[in-house]
């Protein structure tokens, strides 16, 4: 077990968020040692202490998929011409945008859910906890814990990456940062989704079979 003021001194340390710092003594069982040593395998104290650099650099990056119905581009920062040229930026390029056409993301990351969408998953996800029976002391845990499972739906950088379900986009991202030696970050993408919002025609096959049928008498 650990406290709050674990998370608070892990943060400190690594530099690392709050909720990585959270998974990481979850999953060192409240070993302090452990979990630093867990973001830096996962990259993502190395990630963190580049976060006040500058990455005004990058590329946008574009996927089609399925002959044309979707498509996607995508805006990744870095530091440099030099590593915006890359292979493996180019590659990390490519695979993010095919994420968000086959994951369909809203946003790129947690803090940029409106506190109200957020609000309102919590008053839904609670009700619909009291009405399965439970014990109202362990609402909120379960409340907690499936508005991870929210994010891990809407936030691109929370998805599970398609690629290889063992990590997540963001793990990719770090992993990236420690290879290249720079900040990278995604900034912005938009997603098309062919006829989306159009409303469509709605055949009932039955009546056309019946006004074939009066046609012919």
């Amino acid at each position: 077990m650990f406290t709050a003021q674990d998370v608070v001194k892990l943060r400190t340390a690594t530099g690392a968020g709050m909720m990585d710092c959270k998974k990481a003594l979850t999953e060192s069982d409240g070993d302090f040692d452990k979990a630093v040593t867990w973001l830096r395998e996962k990259g993502i104290a190395a990630a963190a202490k580049k976060q006040d650099r500058i990455a005004a650099e990058g590329a946008v990056g574009s996927y089609i998929h399925m002959g044309g119905k979707i498509g996607v581009l995508v805006e990744i920062n870095c530091e440099t011409d030099f590593v915006a040229r890359s292979d493996q930026f180019k590659t990390l390029l490519k695979d993010v945008a095919m994420q968000i056409a086959a994951a369909n993301p809203k946003y790129v990351r947690q803090d940029e859910v409106p506190a109200e969408e957020v609000a309102k998953e919590k008053e839904v996800l609670t009700a619909q906890s009291l009405n399965e029976g439970k014990p109202a002391a362990v609402v909120e845990r379960m409340v907690e814990g499936r508005i991870n499972k929210f994010y891990k739906e809407i936030c691109l950088l929370e998805q599970d990456f398609v690629k290889d379900p063992s990590k997540t986009v963001k793990e990719v991202v770090n992993e990236a940062v420690l290879a290249l030696g720079e900040k990278i970050s995604i900034r912005r993408f938009v997603r098309y989704e062919m006829g989306e919002g159009l409303e469509k025609r709605q055949d009932n096959l039955a009546e056309e079979i019946a006004k074939m049928t009066a046609k012919k008498n």
